[in-house]
């Protein structure tokens, strides 16, 4: 994939921080939020990105009861 323009990708940053703030945990807003963000830095699977970083910060457990949650919906 190629990268967004430079202008695009802080915008697109700026935007998750913000719903990363005022997005409540589980609601799936912060997920789609840094799939975008990996979206125009290039990533090929913006998804796998988004999920890793999760795991990382949530760890494994919690995570997988967040995605469960989010396909029930």
């Amino acid at each position: 994939m190629v990268k967004a323009p430079l202008a695009k990708r802080r915008a697109t940053r700026k935007k998750a921080e913000k719903v990363e703030k005022n997005s409540k945990l589980g609601s799936g807003a912060r997920f789609k939020a840094i799939e975008a963000e990996a979206k125009a830095s290039g990533a090929r699977n913006p998804a796998a990105v988004a999920a890793s970083a999760g795991r990382k910060k949530y760890g494994k457990t919690k995570m997988t009861k967040m995605a469960t949650a989010g396909r029930r919906r």
